[in-house]
């Protein structure tokens, strides 16, 4: 072994000692002993304007382990996946039946404040919440999950998220799939840790508190790295990252496309082909595939890659990454068996939706946001430690307070807002609106991931973004701006902002 390498090799292992386990699951069983995908139920409320939810705990069995304790809407791990017609009104009726306080945020919808389900609008146990959601907005996947300060991270993992798609009853004449479970698959891919007992662990380190908690085995709609049966057709893949920090990096390991057809808050005009795919946490993005030469294919990521920048912080996390790559490698996510049904859809189509909005060249008001990990130095790392020294992570310098409007924004407006990140890549959601990314990374035009409009976006290092503001929300129950790595946002990387 030359120096290099064995320099490399002791890095790894320093890594490995010092910033927590990073243990590989390789997929090297045979892919017909996996577990079949599972497909939760579809809730369609597209008739009724009714969705029914109750938040409840239950038992489940990760990978032939011993049953651990989990949390789920309507069932005991997950949520339904929901669908909602374009132009209705829904109304919820959401039962908390934890023994803790729960709030529910509607993650892609716009819908006004008092609706938004964010950090002030918490279920005691044994309440009911009925909010009436306003559907007008295009036709996307979405989703929703817990939002209770500062226990949003401890529950998501512990399974409080499901999927809210809108549907506007265009698909057929898009020439897109859209038979649920069939030819269109909605994936929630997850990172998971499990003890020796093979149950869920979220033990939190120091530095699982400063990166985010990361796991090293993967799940989809809660099954680890599941096998699907689809048909010899085009299929599409409705993909959400409910991680609580980790970011893929999905490609086939065959080479084959995906064609991304829609991201966060709607279709792309035409569908655009990658042979890889960046999917931060709260991301989503909708793909066609073509499996109509009948070959399994497997899904795969690279490690995660969240590299840092100068400083104590961005070095740890840069040994961090290169080791995850040393010893991680690439990992099965799920692979895909054609079973030689005939789909719906044999071709990809010419087009899918309208020609983006033009790129605003006024704005009402611009603003700045800095994402800040360190608060107080040494007081930080004291947090970190959980002695209870309070919050650690902050925006523009100031932690989260619940008791601070930190924006006050005019109704109807269009902002320019420039986001800011020295030591990480942090994936930074607003709730409420919909909004175009002007610059990222790059520094020109964004990256394929940019592309279209979102409501959540990986900032690496600088991003500009114009924002709308078309929803009202009042100090009693305003919106949130925050980074979507959980731990962050449970340590303080917060604001929230009225509109009027």
């Amino acid at each position: 072994m030359d120096r290099r390498r064995f320099l490399k090799h002791s890095v790894a292992v320093a890594a490995t000692a010092s910033l927590g386990s990073i243990t590989a699951h390789p997929a090297q069983a045979a892919s017909r002993n996996r577990p079949t995908l599972p497909m939760p139920e579809l809730l369609d409320v597209t008739q009724s304007g009714r969705l029914e939810l109750k938040a409840q705990t239950g038992k489940t069995v990760f990978a032939g382990g011993s049953s651990s304790p989990t949390l789920g809407y309507n069932q005991g791990y997950l949520g339904p996946f929901v669908r909602a017609r374009q132009g209705q009104e829904v109304a919820v009726r959401l039962q908390n039946d934890l023994d803790e306080p729960l709030a529910t945020h509607w993650h892609g919808l716009l819908v006004p404040g008092k609706v938004d389900g964010g950090p002030h609008q918490a279920i005691d146990p044994g309440k009911v919440w009925e909010p009436i959601l306003p559907i007008d907005q295009p036709a996307s996947t979405a989703w929703f999950h817990a939002h209770t300060f500062p226990h949003t991270a401890r529950q998501v993992y512990a399974g409080l998220a499901g999927v809210f798609q809108i549907d506007d009853g265009l698909d057929a004449d898009r020439g897109v799939p859209h038979e649920h479970g069939v030819d269109d698959l909605t994936l929630v891919i997850q990172d998971r840790r499990l003890d020796d007992a093979g149950r869920l662990d979220y033990r939190l380190s120091m530095f699982d508190r400063m990166h985010g908690f990361q796991g090293d085995r993967l799940f989809v709609n809660g099954a680890e790295q599941p096998r699907s049966p689809v048909p010899n057709s085009i299929v599409r893949l409705r993909l959400l990252n409910g991680s609580n920090a980790r970011i893929f990096h999905l490609r086939f390991d065959d080479g084959r496309p995906m064609h991304v057809i829609a991201s966060d808050a709607g279709f792309w005009p035409k569908p655009v082909a990658t042979d890889e795919l960046r999917l931060s946490p709260g991301e989503r993005f909708e793909v066609l595939v073509d499996f109509r030469d009948g070959r399994e294919v497997a899904l795969i990521t690279g490690p995660d890659q969240n590299r840092g920048g100068p400083g104590m912080m961005g070095m740890m996390s840069n040994i961090r990454s290169f080791a995850s790559g040393l010893v991680e490698g690439d990992q099965r996510v799920l692979s895909f068996h054609p079973d030689g049904r005939k789909g719906r859809v044999d071709r990809l189509p010419d087009a899918t939706g309208d020609s983006p909005a033009s790129r605003p060249t006024a704005f009402d008001r611009r603003r700045h946001f800095r994402l800040d990990m360190m608060l107080g130095g040494m007081p930080m790392m004291r947090g970190m430690m959980g002695d209870g020294s309070g919050p650690s992570m902050g925006i523009n310098g100031r932690p989260f307070d619940p008791h601070r409007i930190n924006e006050d924004i005019a109704l109807d407006t269009i902002e320019h807002w420039t986001i800011e990140s020295d030591m990480l890549m942090h994936p930074f959601h607003i709730h409420g609106v919909h909004f175009q990314v002007l610059t990222d990374e790059t520094g020109q035009s964004p990256r394929l991931e940019n592309r279209g409009a979102k409501d959540t976006l990986l900032v690496d290092g600088r991003a500009e973004i114009a924002v709308r503001f078309t929803q009202p929300a009042g100090k009693d129950t305003p919106f949130m701006y925050h980074c979507h790595i959980l731990e962050h946002e449970d340590a303080g990387m917060m604001g929230h902002f009225t509109v009027s």
